[in-house]
């Protein structure tokens, strides 16, 4: 019996054994249910040709070859990925729009013998449950900002929240972005949709009787752009300002930074990103303190000089706390996890 998602917390109320996405290996890349496993019944270029038969020339001509392309590609996956499912196996199968693709493959997975079923309208059906919670519903949860100049060890301070029970939205983690011009955490970002994918589902998994604590961001990450509804939310919150001294924190950009440090390339293609800020000089004498290895020097230019003043510029926030830290050890953010969580639980 095709299953019907009516909220985003019907998915963890799903007692099958996989969820598969049959859609091709793009729009599995772009974004999909969390937790489905790729099996494309049509590849990119399979896709892209039936669907070009199927509006400039003829409909059942498109229909017949996607049909035989479908059953190639399903033998592939029953004597590979599938290959060691028992016959008590559930499955369920979803595409685009629930439509040919997924109701194909489940129809052979059935007479295989498995309970397969199939998602009534599809990925889209999924994300219009997230495009609901986070464009037209607001986020009711209390939030609490963890804001600060760059270096104050924001990020870690919400892993010792969580650590010790606090719940925790890691906004940077989510779009693999560290939020600032050293940004990038891989090679390249998530695509919005994915993005708004893993919110969405960290959001409902939050109890609403309970804060919930966020790093202070812009309304972008990187190229991620934050959902209306969030956004809203953090501009209403409390915000708890960290303060830290600048050997302290230029210790902490160390640390949280090792592949600039690892990688003379890519920190000088990074400082060059500065130029239009600061121009050529500047960035030619930061340059110098990298290629002779006194990054600790450069990280304290580059909050002073970089990071502070573009911080007052763009901080609109008034605190309603400030926590003033000393060395921003393990320690130190672990008493203070304890003694945020104790005055605002």
């Amino acid at each position: 019996m095709p299953v019907r998602l009516d909220t985003l917390n019907d998915l963890a109320a799903l007692t099958f054994d996989d969820i598969i996405d049959v859609r091709s290996p793009a729009e599995y890349a772009e974004d999909h249910i969390p937790g489905a496993i790729s099996l494309p019944v049509l590849s990119n270029e399979e896709r892209a040709k039936v669907g070009t038969i199927y509006v400039q020339e003829d409909r059942f001509l498109a229909r017949k070859i996607g049909a035989a392309l479908v059953a190639r590609n399903a033998a592939i996956h029953l004597e590979g990925a599938l290959a060691d499912r028992t016959g008590e196996w559930r499955p369920l199968v979803y595409c685009w729009r629930g439509g040919q693709r997924s109701g194909s493959f489940t129809s052979i997975l059935q007479q295989v013998g498995w309970r397969a079923d199939i998602v009534t309208g599809g990925y889209k059906s999924y994300r219009r449950l997230v495009v609901r919670a986070l464009y037209d519903t607001p986020v009711s949860h209390k939030v609490i900002l963890i804001d600060g100049g760059t270096g104050t060890a924001k990020t870690r301070l919400l892993s010792h929240i969580a650590a010790q029970g606090g719940q925790v939205l890691d906004l940077e983690a989510m779009a693999e972005h560290r939020g600032s011009v050293f940004g990038p955490m891989g090679d390249q970002q998530p695509s919005q949709k994915a993005f708004e994918s893993r919110l969405a589902m960290a959001l409902v998994q939050l109890d609403l009787s309970r804060p919930v604590f966020v790093e202070a961001e812009s309304s972008k990450i990187g190229r991620i752009i934050l959902p209306p509804s969030l956004w809203k939310a953090m501009i209403q919150a409390r915000v708890v300002v960290v303060k830290a001294p600048l050997e302290a924190r230029s210790a902490h950009l160390l640390s949280a930074y090792p592949d600039m440090v690892e990688d003379p390339q890519k920190l000088d293609s990074v400082l060059g990103k500065l130029v239009r800020y600061h121009g050529h000089e500047q960035v030619d004498t930061w340059r110098t303190l990298a290629k002779a290895g006194k990054f600790k020097t450069l990280a304290e230019h580059l909050i002073e000089a970089h990071y502070d003043p573009r911080y007052a510029r763009i901080s609109q926030r008034t605190p309603t706390d400030v926590l003033t830290l000393s060395n921003l050890s393990d320690a130190e953010l672990a008493d203070t996890a304890r003694s945020l969580l104790a005055n605002v639980g």
